[in-house]
């Protein structure tokens, strides 16, 4: 009776009823059919797009939260705007450089020097936020802040620290890094072709090295190279304009398009011993700065996954075929559930290997795991959300051909899923699979 009443309130019922009595048979066939039609959600009344389904987010300080809405609304407002473009071109938003600057995340898990000084899961946050727009800038900034300067960090004096790492904390100069070969990738620790020899006064370094990322523009460039005497892997800060050193673009890649990588040369390049790594003796201290940035390819993965999904799910939400946004469908829903699922697999997994990282207890084994795990599921997420959309999802204005395309980059460096599967094969096993 309530809601009757309710109802003669806001209508008047007895001429609704003189309304309905006028109506022939297929008039009121079509208004019941509309009654029992359920009510259109409309936007406001759905949950939010979310990756974050068992709120990690809440794990974090407010402090903590407010640097990663910083990174994330800067992502959204200054460089998604671009990164289709620039990716379909091949070109590098140097523009971003100096924006860049103002968010001052660059070493931040690294004491001293200029540099933030925050627990490494905030750089795996960092990582996961920037890749979730965009893996290529994500890329530049990981080899930046996790490679080049971790190299120095760890392996440098106290000399080379203070030259370098402040002014690249600033983003006053970058850096790259260059490990990987021709003829070498995951096998560099027993066969580095670049060589380096002591004169007496210079270091003399011939050899190639190729997939280095940012060393087209980089202001300097960490160069490994196996001294021709010990056979032992030497660490070599190389100076931008050094002679003997030349970096050329590569050219027609299918993924990370924005990353501009390079084939070095080195031919007699020579170097100052005071531009040695003078903690850097051996490929074990090589393996050190891997282990530490390892961690934060696992997170970037999880923010290529991340985006691809919730651009799939805003995408299902606003595409209709039948009369009915594509999300309320069941294949669609299963597509989307996989995907989450494997989503929250990979950021509970890093969050916990973050943890450990900051409590000193990460090794070569629970990085190579995350890697392994991270770089496969995302490729399965990138899948179904290409999947969901159809045709769409091979054009870049709905971002997933984009991430599709550098989740494939992603399961191969920083070690392929082969190499790091054997090691973590070798820590549960106790028996070493790698040919020697």
């Amino acid at each position: 009776m309530d809601q009757l009443a309710k109802i003669n309130e806001q209508i008047d019922l007895s001429e609704a009823m003189k309304s309905l009595g006028q109506l022939d048979e297929r008039q009121l066939k079509g208004l019941m059919k509309m009654l029992k039609t359920k009510r259109k959600k409309g936007q406001s009344d759905l949950p939010p797009i979310t990756g974050d389904f068992y709120n990690l987010d809440l794990k974090l300080t407010q402090e903590q939260r407010k640097l990663q809405m910083e990174v994330r609304n800067f992502m959204e407002d200054e460089v998604r705007p671009l990164v289709n473009d620039h990716w379909n071109r091949a070109k590098f938003p140097h523009e971003i450089i100096e924006k860049f600057k103002k968010l001052n995340i660059t070493g931040v898990p690294y004491q001293g020097y200029g540099c933030p000084n925050l627990p490494f899961l905030m750089e795996g946050i960092i990582a996961q936020e920037i890749a979730r727009v965009d893996v290529s800038i994500s890329t530049f900034f990981g080899v930046h802040s996790g490679l080049a300067m971790g190299s120095i960090y760890l392996c440098g004096s106290e000399e080379q620290k203070q030259e370098w790492l402040p002014k690249m904390q600033k983003l006053d100069a970058i850096g790259a890094f260059g490990l990987t070969e021709p003829n070498v990738g995951s096998g560099v620790a027993g066969g580095l072709e670049t060589t380096c020899r002591f004169d007496g006064e210079n270091w003399i370094l011939n050899g190639q090295k190729k997939w280095i990322g940012n060393a087209t523009f980089a202001d300097v460039i960490i160069i490994w190279a196996r001294d021709e005497v010990s056979n032992q892997v030497k660490g070599f800060l190389v100076r931008k304009g050094n002679p003997g050193f030349k970096a050329e673009k590569m050219e027609d890649k299918m993924a990370l398009r924005i990353v501009q990588n390079a084939i070095i040369t080195l031919t007699d390049c020579r170097v100052p011993e005071s531009d040695r790594l003078q903690k850097a003796d051996s490929f074990k201290d090589t393996a050190k700065v891997l282990r530490m940035t390892r961690a934060g390819v696992a997170w970037q993965a999880v923010g290529c996954a991340r985006g691809a999904y919730e651009s799939a799910l805003k995408y299902t939400r606003k595409r209709e075929q039948f009369g009915r946004p594509i999300a309320s469908y069941q294949l669609i829903q299963n597509h989307l559930v996989e995907m989450v699922s494997n989503l929250t697999a990979m950021q509970t997994l890093v969050f916990r290997l973050s943890e450990m990282q900051d409590a000193d207890l990460l090794t070569d084994e629970h990085a190579s795991l995350a890697k392994v795990f991270c770089s496969m599921r995302t490729r399965d997420v990138v899948s179904r959300a290409r999947e969901v959309m159809g045709g769409n999802g091979i054009l870049l204005e709905y971002d997933v051909a984009r991430f599709v395309a550098d989740a494939e980059a992603i399961y191969s460096y920083e070690g392929t899923k082969e190499i790091n599967s054997l090691i973590v094969g070798r820590a549960i096993t106790g028996y070493s699979a790698f040919v020697s």
